[in-house]
């Protein structure tokens, strides 16, 4: 019989999840990063094989790696707005000798991450931020624009204990490039589809407007025009009868934002609007968990069937 794995948080009474936490997630020395058990990666499987079923006819698959371009996320504008959130890929450079003397300090005591600078690459912030130059490298919109299908292993730099707030986590998201009516139209098809996601997998919710965290006090502003222009919602699940619900699901409406930056034009000629429908994995999953216990076989009928469990 395998060990019981350690619990993610302290004691049941100091993390109301603490009694799923032992099931699904192995620590690995940082909080908010885990190994994932089985038990929990047959249900994210269940979970990504029903998101399949979702998707939309004529829609392009890619999978992306957990790095991108870091001049291409300086150029989407990430820097400006979440500074705080990035994680910047950085390794030793030189010669063999420079690179040798700052590997051997930590056998002298000292610190060998003071030698380290940047690379080119960048930790992905959210899994769409790569398919933008990758569209726009074709050229012009077909007629009806572009649609992807996408997934990542994400970070964010947010050291957290709540299973809700994970440093590295999995992002899939369906992406929509093409006019301003074409996208709107896309979003609210999704929007008025939540409800019956959230009723497969049978998880209390609500849908409101929301924004992103962005940074600092010009980042207040930018919040509060996003939430008066209805730009972001999200899908709010509560984890527990107590918890302040958590964001698992956002529909995102960035106007013109990436057509700009990347020269993107409809049929028109004009700047391509974007959207994305993002689903966030980890979080999905954990809320299954939280809401229905660590035994799939208990689960509603619904839900079980949807997941193949």
């Amino acid at each position: 019989m395998n060990a019981p794995h350690a619990a993610v948080s302290a004691s049941p009474s100091d993390d109301p999840l603490a009694h799923i936490a032992a099931a699904l997630f192995v620590p690995m020395g940082v909080d908010g990063v885990y190994a994932r058990s089985a038990l929990y990666v047959r249900i994210c499987e269940g979970l990504e094989a029903y998101i399949t079923s979702l998707r939309e006819p004529g829609v392009e698959l890619m999978r992306f790696p957990p790095v991108m371009s870091r001049k291409q996320l300086e150029k989407s504008g990430y820097l400006k707005s979440f500074p705080n959130l990035l994680g910047c890929v950085c390794a030793l450079h030189g010669t063999e000798p420079v690179i040798r003397a700052a590997a051997d300090r930590l056998d002298e005591g000292g610190d060998w991450t003071a030698a380290l600078s940047a690379s080119d690459l960048v930790l992905s912030p959210a899994a769409c931020y790569p398919v933008y130059p990758i569209a726009a490298a074709r050229g012009a919109l077909p007629v009806g624009g572009w649609q992807f299908d996408i997934e990542a292993d994400v970070f964010r730099h947010e050291p957290s204990r709540s299973l809700d707030r994970l440093q590295s986590f999995r992002m899939r998201e369906f992406v929509r490039i093409g006019s301003p009516a074409e996208i709107v139209a896309y979003r609210e098809r999704w929007l008025a589809r939540a409800p019956q996601i959230a009723a497969d997998l049978s998880l209390p919710h609500t849908l409101d407007v929301a924004n992103d965290p962005f940074f600092g006090r010009v980042g207040q502003v930018m919040a509060v025009s996003q939430r008066q222009q209805a730009l972001k919602f999200e899908l709010l699940i509560p984890y527990h009868a107590a918890a302040v619900p958590t964001a698992c699901m956002s529909f995102n409406y960035h106007r013109e934002h990436f057509g700009t930056v990347w020269n993107m034009q409809d049929e028109r000629g004009e700047p391509a609007h974007t959207s994305c429908v993002a689903f966030g994995i980890d979080r999905l999953v954990v809320a299954l968990f939280a809401n229905h216990g660590v035994d799939p076989a208990r689960w509603p009928a619904v839900t079980r069937r949807v997941l193949g469990v």
